[in-house]
């Protein structure tokens, strides 16, 4: 598909080689493939076609505040943190309606939209007629999105040139950034956990798909780079994951100050508490309980994992240690983008 009036880019069907290659360790029986989109090749499902003119011409509104992250990224915690400093630490609320609810993921629907994700998603639900129900608003998020009262939260995993031309400069947008291994680490857990992503492979064949951008929303170092050349807009705050787990307080105040806040000591202290790991995982409220209710995700496994930085050293031995090093230099090399070191401990 080239691109036209609407939509700037062209939308490439994965090669059928390539997508056997796949299927050798990823389970695709729940979409009907992957495309490749824009000169960088953003690798995102087939579903994303339907929606690709209509989230890009999205219309925005002045109050929108959007988290935007590549995937496993830190991206629930910060839509909690972000959601909660904006609605002046309202503790009710948000233990009350779900994070899902109050801070949508826009292109859900280009996950569940197709024929195949549809078929499967009806037969996860049995027929229960409320899982039926959400799962069918679930293949309309981005008109959902349009719809939202203001202000409006919405968060999403696609890279700046995907997202409306406009966004910078007429939304509030928090962009947060992770080491890439630790993200390929916490991804390959994700695809374990979501029964409808269905990974079958082991890490090391996962991290040879997540170099070689086989993996949704990849080629990773482009997604983040594409928001650091903006980190000077008045409106895009650039977050570091480590800098977060080192200092969460300090990250609570830079939220504020961006969202034009002004807690008191008391209450940074406070939210600081509420958004540490061991509180944050057992939330009920943000860790996606309506995935296992559908049969979506493993009921034996959490949402909410580590939470911590480093864990990489884990999974990879020294052959991988050494080649990752080489692809993060090379893919760093020409900028100033350097990610925070941290404690290996």
């Amino acid at each position: 598909m080239n691109g036209n009036s609407d939509f700037p880019y062209e939308i490439n069907e994965v090669e059928p080689e390539e997508l056997a290659e796949l299927q050798k360790t990823f389970n695709l029986a729940f979409t009907d493939g992957y495309v490749r989109v824009g000169p960088k090749g953003y690798f995102v499902r087939s579903g994303y076609r339907k929606e690709a003119a209509k989230i890009y011409n999205m219309s925005l509104r002045p109050d929108d505040i959007w988290v935007v992250t590549f995937p496993k990224s830190g991206t629930t915690w910060v839509q909690e943190l972000v959601w909660m400093v904006a609605n002046d630490f309202d503790y009710v609320k948000s233990s009350s309606i779900p994070l899902v609810d109050r801070f949508p993921f826009l292109e859900m629907s280009t996950i569940v939209n197709s024929d195949k994700a549809q078929a499967k998603m009806k037969e996860l639900c049995g027929g229960n007629k409320k899982h039926m129900e959400i799962a069918e608003m679930l293949t309309k998020s981005v008109s959902l999105a349009e719809q939202l009262p203001s202000p409006r939260f919405i968060k999403t995993h696609l890279p700046l040139t995907l997202l409306p031309p406009s966004l910078l400069d007429t939304t509030k947008v928090v962009y947060v950034a992770r080491d890439a291994r630790d993200v390929a680490v916490s991804y390959f857990h994700h695809y374990k956990l979501m029964t409808f992503m269905g990974y079958y492979g082991d890490f090391k064949d996962y991290w040879a798909s997540f170099v070689k951008g086989d993996v949704e929303d990849c080629p990773y170092f482009e997604h983040v780079k594409e928001f650091w050349e903006q980190r000077q807009h008045p409106n895009l705050l650039f977050l570091f994951y480590e800098d977060l787990l080192k200092d969460l307080p300090a990250g609570v105040r830079r939220v504020a100050q961006f969202l034009g806040k002004h807690p008191s000591e008391a209450q940074v202290t406070a939210l600081s508490e509420y958004l540490t790991f061991d509180n944050f995982k057992k939330n009920k409220s943000v860790n996606f309980e309506v995935f296992k209710e559908l049969g979506w995700s493993d009921k034996n496994m959490s949402f909410m994992r580590k939470g911590k930085a480093g864990d990489w050293r884990d999974y990879f031995d020294a052959e991988m240690a050494a080649q990752a090093q080489q692809w993060i230099d090379d893919n760093l090399r020409g900028t100033d983008l350097c990610f925070p070191e941290h404690d290996p401990k």
